[in-house]
């Protein structure tokens, strides 16, 4: 039912006005009031739907309750009335969007009328709105299911995600994918970039295209989110072309596993991505196997060992196929293994071709892989107790000594001479701490020292290897609690 006010400085007129059988119009008369500045309080109060108001009232003319009431919220139906037909009176109240005017006397049919012409536009603006509503849902469903089969399928469906786009998708200079373990926040669309929410099966992605170079706003948007929510977040890398979209989807789930795995909130893949041997297309069962290996989790691995085992058990597949198999993950452990930049057992040779070749039944071949895949994860388990310490040292001096530079673990890395996955593991270990938060410390305590010797902010903010004054201040402000600024008048 409408909501419904009305303001008269004339008692009659009010009691008049509500003689009429409102309900009938699916109207209800909320309140009245008898001067401006009463009509304002009723107005606030009941917020309602239509509004029939006198000009001349004392307090408060309604020309001016009605110009208050609109700006608040213009969808308000607003009909005036008056016994002084004059024309500036006219001229202000069509000004300000009123619905009708009415002169004064005024009669039931009078108001029985205007009704009926209220009601007409009523719904026709629930119809418009209705239709918009639809074709809103309708746009963005499509543009959801093209954003997914961009990610899923690639270059074939570029076309087709551009024109459920629109005329925007000329502006867009990147792309970014962002896999999340909840559903994320709801993000507005501006100048900057327009995101797109995507759900494919239980993932939770935010798929976000770039209008310009500027990422602070967005990055600083989804830590603050992930920071309240204790949710996970994986960050693919940022690529020029849309059809690129798979990539950024591949190496943002890759992250949300190594991030939650490692209980790191937010992990951007380019700073796990290292280099490996490890190439070609490898099943999921295969894949999971190398990162438990990689990450040290023991009963994953053996949990995903049983899983391979039990899926070559249930097909009918010849020796070779099943000696094959086998041997593939033996080796791709082993490459995992050389991450660390030492042999297993250099005095003697390790050649597993030839050992499964003396295996004559599919249960032994199992029970030998068990057996290897065990061996090799202990094996890179000691070496990395025995190195991680010496290694984690050397990394975090090179830092301390390389800071201002725009440091990326592929180099701390390569000076270690580790793999950089590996590497990042081991830091993590070592450090209760990830190499970037380590690295981020590092620069914020170097930048309070520079602050307190009295450096302007922004030569701060590259002194301690930071491009972006404005990234520099919202870090400083994230770990330090003030801004820079802040922070150096204190000091």
């Amino acid at each position: 039912m409408l909501k419904a006010v009305i303001f008269d400085d004339e008692f009659i007129v009010l009691k008049g006005l509500q003689m009429i059988e409102w309900s009938k119009y699916g109207i209800e008369i909320v309140g009245t009031a008898m001067n401006g500045i009463e009509a304002i309080e009723v107005y606030q109060k009941y917020r309602p739907d239509i509004v029939f108001t006198d000009i001349r009232m004392p307090g408060i003319d309604g020309l001016r309750v009605i110009e208050r009431i609109i700006e608040d919220d213009p969808d308000t139906i607003c009909i005036v009335f008056s016994g002084f037909n004059e024309f500036d009176y006219v001229k202000r109240a069509i000004k300000l969007g009123v619905t009708d005017y009415l002169e004064k006397p005024i009669t039931i049919p009078i108001i029985e009328e205007t009704i009926t012409r209220i009601l007409d536009k009523v719904n026709m603006q629930k119809s418009v709105t209705a239709l918009q509503s639809r074709w809103e849902d309708s746009r963005e469903e499509l543009l959801v299911k093209a954003t997914l089969d961009l990610l899923l399928i690639g270059e074939d469906m570029e076309q087709k995600f551009r024109e459920s786009f629109g005329e925007k998708n000329k502006w867009i200079k990147n792309i970014t994918v962002y896999a999340l373990s909840d559903k994320g926040p709801m993000i507005q669309s501006n100048s900057s970039y327009q995101s797109v929410y995507v759900r494919n099966g239980e993932e939770n992605l935010l798929v976000v295209f770039h209008f310009d170079s500027d990422r602070d706003d967005l990055n600083q948007l989804l830590s603050d989110w992930q920071e309240q929510s204790q949710t996970f977040i994986g960050c693919g890398r940022t690529y020029a072309n849309l059809v690129d979209a798979k990539k950024s989807y591949k190496e943002a789930k890759e992250a949300l596993r190594y991030g939650r795995f490692m209980k790191e909130g937010w992990t951007d893949f380019q700073n796990i991505a290292g280099n490996t041997k490890i190439v070609g297309n490898l099943s999921d069962l295969e894949e999971q196997i190398i990162f438990h290996l990689r990450t040290g989790d023991k009963e994953g691995l053996l949990n995903q060992i049983d899983s391979f085992m039990s899926q070559l058990n249930s097909e009918r597949l010849s020796p070779n196929v099943i000696e094959r198999e086998i041997l593939k993950l033996v080796y791709l452990a082993l490459e995992v293994a050389k991450e660390t930049g030492e042999d297993i057992d250099p005095n003697r040779a390790y050649l597993p071709h030839l050992e499964i070749r003396e295996l004559d039944t599919k249960e032994r071949m199992m029970t030998w892989l068990q057996e290897q895949m065990e061996m090799i994860f202990n094996w890179t388990r000691k070496v990395r107790q025995l190195t991680k310490h010496d290694a984690v040292n050397k990394a975090c001096e090179y830092m301390r000594e390389h800071y201002s530079k725009d440091l990326t673990l592929q180099e701390v890395s390569d000076y270690v001479g580790m793999n950089p996955t590996y590497f990042s593991l081991l830091f993590k270990e070592e450090m209760k701490e990830s190499y970037i938060k380590y690295l981020t410390q590092l620069r914020m305590d170097r930048a309070k020292e520079f602050l307190k010797a009295g450096y302007k902010v922004a030569d701060v903010s590259e002194r301690v290897g930071y491009y972006s004054p404005r990234h520099f201040s919202d870090t400083f402000k994230k770990y330090v609690g003030v801004k820079p600024s802040q922070y150096k008048t204190k000091s």
